[in-house]
């Protein structure tokens, strides 16, 4: 058994797509997904399965659609992959903590991409002005640092023209989902 997490992309995002996690829950226990927990009404569901990923994003997918009436992509890391995440922050501490003290609020997040962008997507992106605001790519990784804001950053605004499917959480949530789901694997060993 695998311990998955499942992203949902743009749900309870300004009274847009909105699903109750105790629904959601329910939904995805029905198709045999094992101790489905959620973190906040983001769409962030953690749980165990045996399937393989390609699959299982798929039947969640559909079962989203049929239960909720919402055609949401679904970004999908293994807890070891968010681990991996964590560790492989590309951005030094004095970066992070320089932009924390110029910034309006969340400094870091990670794009979760479904996949890798096409080339001529990435050197599109790499011609963009960003300004201070600062990205990395590490595989189906997008790492994220804002000076000022996320919201009228020109970085933003040109990760979503990328051509692949993903979904944002802030560093504060990958920490979470990383301390939630390594409870599930010690509660599952012992």
């Amino acid at each position: 058994m695998s311990i998955y997490i499942a992203l949902l992309r743009g749900i309870n995002v300004g009274g847009k797509n909105k699903i109750k996690m105790a629904e959601l829950r329910e939904s995805l226990g029905s198709i045999g997904l094992q101790r489905v927990q959620t973190y906040i009404q983001s769409g962030n569901i953690l749980f165990e399965s045996a399937e393989e990923e390609l699959p299982l994003r798929e039947r969640i997918e559909r079962q989203i659609e049929a239960d909720f009436g919402l055609a949401i992509k679904v970004v999908m890391r293994t807890l070891d992959e968010l681990r991996s995440i964590h560790r492989n922050l590309p951005f030094t501490e004095e970066q992070v903590a320089q932009a924390k003290a110029s910034s309006e609020g969340e400094v870091l997040y990670v794009s979760m991409l479904l996949e890798q962008p096409q080339p001529e997507k990435l050197a599109k992106l790499a011609s963009i002005d960003t300004g201070d605001d600062r990205y990395v790519l590490d595989g189906n990784n997008l790492y994220l640092l804002y000076s000022l804001s996320v919201r009228n950053s020109k970085l933003s605004a040109h990760v979503e023209k990328l051509g692949v499917p993903s979904t944002v959480r802030n560093w504060n949530t990958i920490n979470k989902l990383i301390t939630l789901g390594s409870e599930m694997e010690a509660a599952a060993l012992s």
